[in-house]
């Protein structure tokens, strides 16, 4: 079995120093074979936030947990609109990872990262063509029988937050067909502080049996219908479990597993 701990929309810069503590303990106790987090490690991409957030990154890596990440649209300057457009990433590139698409195999499972952030948008996120043959080259290098596992920032499909419905990333049509043409089993996402997980047939008719696992935020203040949460993620040969650990207050609990 492989154990994935599966973090999302950190905010350092807006986040909560007791929750960061206890998702650092919790990862410790857990004791996953890989933590993908799956953007927005900081509130504004400045650079304190992104200290803060490497600090983090550096303290799991001392404990011997490997790490896949993936920037998100709050990793991308807001204000300062030259670096913005000029240098959107480069912060990011310093202190979380030079790699923007990072892959790691496990034993039966391997794991691609894809990065849908982007300068022209303040919040939604977009699939590019290039990036599309990365995955599928990627993908065509592992053998067929390994779990194949996508992570991007964005949501790939339309999701139902509370009253509202967040959009789909941009290009979705490029991304729908890479998912089914690569024999993409799981897809992780968060961006939307909503932690939810679903076969991808019931958001889009020819999406097929994809599992769509989305995180919640795991230690900003920033909330929405839900509290703070992050997902763990325990994969066999066919099947994945889906435990989501919710904060209660004093620490993360596990609500009941899903298989």
């Amino acid at each position: 079995m492989n154990r994935i701990v599966h973090l999302s929309d950190l905010h350092f810069g807006a986040h909560d120093e007791q929750l960061v503590e206890a998702v650092d303990w919790q990862v410790a106790k857990l004791k996953p074979d890989l933590v993908v987090i799956s953007g927005d490690f900081t509130q504004r991409a400045r650079t304190e936030q992104f200290r803060q957030a490497c600090e983090f990154l550096e303290g799991l890596r001392e404990r011997g947990h490997e790490v896949l990440g993936v920037p998100g649209n709050h990793d991308v300057p807001l204000y300062d609109v030259l670096r913005r457009f000029l240098s959107p990433l480069a912060r990011y590139r310093r202190f979380i990872d030079e790699t923007l698409c990072p892959f790691i195999e496990l034993p039966g499972v391997a794991v691609l990262g894809i990065n849908t952030a982007r300068s022209l948008t303040f919040k939604d996120g977009r699939i590019n063509r290039d990036q599309v043959q990365f995955i599928r080259d990627t993908f065509a290098r592992t053998p067929s029988e390994v779990m194949r596992i996508l992570v991007t920032h964005h949501p790939l499909f339309a999701l139902r937050v509370g009253e509202q419905v967040d959009r789909a990333i941009g290009r979705q049509e490029l991304a729908l067909d890479i998912v089914e043409e690569s024999g993409v089993d799981i897809v992780l996402a968060g961006h939307n502080h909503d932690a939810s997980s679903q076969d991808a047939g019931d958001l889009v008719a020819r999406a097929g049996g994809v599992l769509v696992v989305q995180a919640g935020t795991a230690t900003s203040t920033r909330v929405r219908e839900q509290e703070q949460s992050f997902n763990s993620i325990d994969i066999t040969e066919d099947s994945a479990t889906i435990t989501v650990h919710a904060w209660n207050g004093d620490d993360f609990a596990p609500n009941d597993a899903r298989a």
